[in-house]
């Protein structure tokens, strides 16, 4: 492969949902950096736009059904089932080959999709592929914001506990698998006050030849895509019900990842803060995993009488209706058990 004529990069931009991710994608992508095309089109719960190629959201939708994976998904395990189908080599030469395409366009990419924080390390091999070097931001909402705006714009059959866990796993995973590599946090609200601060500054942070050479007319544009009253959802502690150990180590967690983006913040021992906080979450959540299995067991119960009821069908039945995210919490030996007594063992 020969060198290009200019640095090729790519920057990722990842987080939760609902937490400035578009933003900064619209922002960097109004300065001159490349989105894939075409974008997935702007709706009423983001009227600005998404800054999301349509291909990168079909392929980590298909990659999370594979692995099992919600969007935001609450289980520490569901960072190994992810990283099972990045390890799949067909799924890396697809993407590869994707990612040479887009960089015979632009030298410079912005790849924006909250779903590929489970997949960051399948996006660096093809990077390193392509010749391209990878950069991170991170944006950062509280997250009392961040699952009120969820519960207003998505599905609201989740609620604030599943949501709140979910954002502790995928943002404290999300900071352990960019660690080490070339990475900013930033603050949406800092976006929304004055965003040349910190889009000046990952431009020279990451060496952004589009931004570092912005015209004014690039400028003014940004100026006017930007909206302040686009952040519409503003809660606190008050307005989101969960557990008080949950909501401590929510807070715990915010307090952390906001201290990353302050000047000099992403240190060593804020990384060791990180580490405890993710443990602390993983025996968290493996409590309350023992204590809900009763009711895991008597729901799946009910799902096989009814599938019996129904019909007669060992191909399928109740059982495959259970949601999976409900099948992973209940133990191998109970899985194996209901199998049997609906006749799909094999």
């Amino acid at each position: 492969m020969s060198e290009p004529a200019e640095p090729r990069r790519v920057v990722l931009v990842v987080g939760s949902g609902r937490s400035g991710t578009s933003t900064m994608a619209g922002t960097l992508r109004t300065l001159g950096l490349h989105v894939p095309q075409p974008e997935v089109a702007a709706d009423a719960t983001n009227p600005k736009g998404f800054g999301e190629p349509q291909w990168l959201v079909d392929t980590h939708d298909d990659l999370l059904k594979r692995s099992g994976v919600q969007v935001s998904d609450a289980r520490p395990r569901a960072w190994l089932d992810a990283g099972k189908v990045s390890a799949d080599h067909a799924v890396r030469e697809r993407v590869s080959d994707w990612l040479a395409d887009q960089l015979g366009q632009a030298d410079e990419l912005v790849l924006k999709d909250p779903r590929a924080a489970w997949f960051l390390g399948l996006w660096r091999a093809a990077a390193e592929r392509n010749g391209a070097t990878t950069s991170y931001v991170t944006m950062l909402r509280p997250v009392t914001e961040v699952v009120g705006s969820k519960q207003k714009y998505y599905d609201a059959r989740q609620g604030g506990v599943t949501r709140t866990a979910a954002w502790i796993n995928m943002m404290l995973g999300t900071e352990r698998a960019t660690r080490g590599e070339q990475r900013a946090f930033v603050r949406y609200a800092d976006m929304l006050a004055d965003w040349t601060v910190p889009v000046f500054a990952l431009g020279e942070s990451f060496d952004l030849h589009a931004v570092k050479t912005a015209m004014a007319v690039d400028i003014a544009a940004v100026h006017r895509f930007i909206d302040p009253s686009l952040r519409r959802v503003t809660l606190t502690w008050d307005d989101v019900q969960v557990p008080t150990a949950l909501r401590e180590l929510a807070e715990e967690t915010w307090q952390a990842l906001d201290g990353l983006a302050e000047p000099g913040g992403d240190t060593p021992e804020a990384h060791a803060v990180c580490d405890q906080l993710r443990e602390a979450y993983g025996e968290m959540y493996d409590e309350a995993e023992a204590f809900a299995a009763s009711s895991v067991l008597a729901a799946r119960r009910e799902g096989v009488r009814q599938g019996r009821a129904e019909a007669q069908q060992p191909s399928g039945g109740a059982l495959d209706r259970v949601p999976h995210r409900v099948r992973a919490m209940v133990p191998p030996t109970a899985r194996r058990t209901l199998r049997k007594a609906l006749g799909r063992e094999r």
